[in-house]
Formats: C-alpha cells, sequence, structure tokens
C-alpha cells in the first residue's frame, strides 16, 4: 500500500512538474534567408525556423504557422495583437515599446554593399546619393541617424535591395553580411564587394507580446538546455564562417569597434550559446 502511494505522489508530482502546450502564433519572415524565408515550394526555411522546430517540444510550445509576410507587416501585425512570435529579431528601443526579446541565438555584422566596378570607399562618400536599406529593419534607423545626407530608399527586403544594385538603381545597400551572400548565391548574382563594416551588429532573437512573458521564459531555457553539439549543428548547416570571413575586406574588419577583430556569425553564436550553457 505504501508503496503504491508513494508511485502516486511521484505521479502527480511529474504531472505538476510538466509545462502545459502553451498556444503560439507564430509570423515568419517572407524573405531573410538564411535565417528565416519561404522557399519557392512554400515552406518555411531557415537557421531561425530549425532552431524553433527543435526547442517547440522541451518548451511545451504549439506552433500556429501564419502567412509568411515582410518585417514591416509582420511588426504592424504585432502591435496589433495579432502574433505571438516573431524569429530573428534585433531589439531596438521603439521594439521594446510592445515586444520583448529572448537572448540572442546568432549575431553577424551590418556592412556596407557596392558593385565591384564602382569606387565607393564609405558610406560618408555616399553623400546625396541613393542607398537602399530594408523597411523596419534594425539597422535602418541606426544608419539614418548617422548619416542623414544620404538618400535612404526603404524597401521590403535584403534581397529586393541586391535587385536595385544589380539593375543600378541603387549606389549601394546596406544589410547583415550573411543576408547578403545567401541571396548572392541563390541570384548567381557575384559582382558585389563589402566596402564597409558599419560597427552594427545584427543579436537576433525571438521577440514576444510584452504581456506573454511565458513564451520568452519557455523559449530562453530550452535554449540554454540544447546541447552544444544540435546547436552548432544547426548554426553549420546555414552559416559559413569562411565564406563571411572572405566576403569581407581585412581593412573593413579592422575597423570594427575600435580595432577589435569582427565576432563572426558562427563564431559569435556558438560562443554565446557557450558562454549561457556553462552559466546555466
Amino acid at each position: 500500500m505504501s508503496k503504491l502511494f508513494l508511485l502516486s505522489i511521484a505521479f502527480w508530482v511529474s504531472l505538476a512538474g510538466a509545462q502545459a502546450p502553451l498556444q503560439v502564433r507564430f509570423a515568419p519572415e517572407k524573405d531573410y534567408g538564411p535565417f528565416i524565408y519561404q522557399d519557392e515550394r512554400g515552406q518555411i526555411r531557415g537557421l531561425s525556423w530549425d532552431i524553433l522546430q527543435a526547442i517547440a517540444e522541451p518548451a511545451a510550445l504549439q506552433i500556429q504557422t501564419l502567412p509568411a509576410n515582410t518585417l514591416a507587416i509582420i511588426l504592424e501585425q504585432a502591435k496589433q495583437g495579432q502574433i505571438d512570435l516573431i524569429s530573428s529579431l534585433r531589439p531596438t528601443a521603439e521594439r521594446a515599446e510592445y515586444l520583448s526579446f529572448t537572448h540572442p541565438y546568432v549575431a553577424v555584422p551590418a556592412v556596407l554593399i557596392a558593385r565591384n566596378d564602382g569606387a565607393i570607399v564609405d558610406l560618408i562618400s555616399l553623400k546625396g546619393k541613393s542607398v537602399a536599406v530594408g523597411k523596419g529593419y534594425a539597422v535602418e534607423s541606426y544608419v539614418r541617424e548617422k548619416f542623414p545626407a544620404i538618400e535612404w530608399l526603404a524597401v521590403n527586403d535584403d534581397r529586393q535591395a541586391l535587385l536595385l544594385l544589380k539593375q543600378g538603381k541603387v549606389d549601394a545597400l546596406v544589410a547583415d553580411i550573411a543576408s547578403v551572400i545567401f541571396i548572392a548565391k541563390s541570384e548567381q548574382y557575384q559582382q558585389w564587394r563589402v566596402v564597409q563594416n558599419l560597427g552594427f551588429q545584427y543579436q537576433l532573437s525571438f521577440a514576444y507580446p510584452k504581456a506573454r512573458i511565458e513564451i520568452g521564459q519557455r523559449i530562453n531555457q530550452a535554449l540554454l538546455n540544447m546541447p552544444l553539439a544540435q546547436r552548432e549543428a544547426l548554426l553549420a548547416r546555414w552559416l559559413n564562417p569562411e565564406q563571411i570571413k572572405s566576403a569581407i575586406p581585412y581593412s573593413a574588419l579592422l575597423k570594427y569597434s575600435a580595432g577589435v577583430f569582427v565576432i563572426l556569425a558562427l563564431m559569435c553564436a556558438c560562443w554565446l550559446w557557450r558562454r549561457r550553457g556553462s552559466s546555466a
């Protein structure tokens, strides 16, 4: 009898410790590869998607995937309370008014991109020139404030920016280097170069409504508990540090953060996860 009683207690304790499933409406960005995008078959793919799939079960999240959209539309939907989760987002003061953020799971530098045949040396030299930047992207407000003399053209996504550069409709573009490499490969366009590292780093996180604290708690815990080998395998599938390093000129790297060598996407992400894993 006592054994049966103890087993019963253990059963109910285990039930109490288990998390009840949490329904979450996830809004994927339509074209922000390699982090989150919709492929030609309409499937959602990317590093952030793979991470979300890996943590959904341990975090007890039931994901309802909404139609893919541009970031500007997704952020507006978030303001209206129509979504519960966004991936691949950098915290900003404006976004923090209606969103909270998890720990970052990857970091990549924002860079200035120009055509190979141009003589552009930096953003300052582009005064009065047309430069494309993602509408609503975290780097947009940063460059508009620091370089107001430039004719900034807000576009839906980095793919549109790169195509405008290819067509000669803009003089340059600002984007994160991993996204540019991914899009250039898919578009088979290689006539571009990294001109300048902007000293702005995309530390990408999951974002959720400020009132939905439990979402952030569950995701943060699941990220911390993810085995290191699994983390590194996911990152390596989508981010090639050698490609990133070869795309950025050595002189541009030296300009980052007062001479500190830039932390490349894969290495930075692994470091972030290692540090949090060891402190958990």
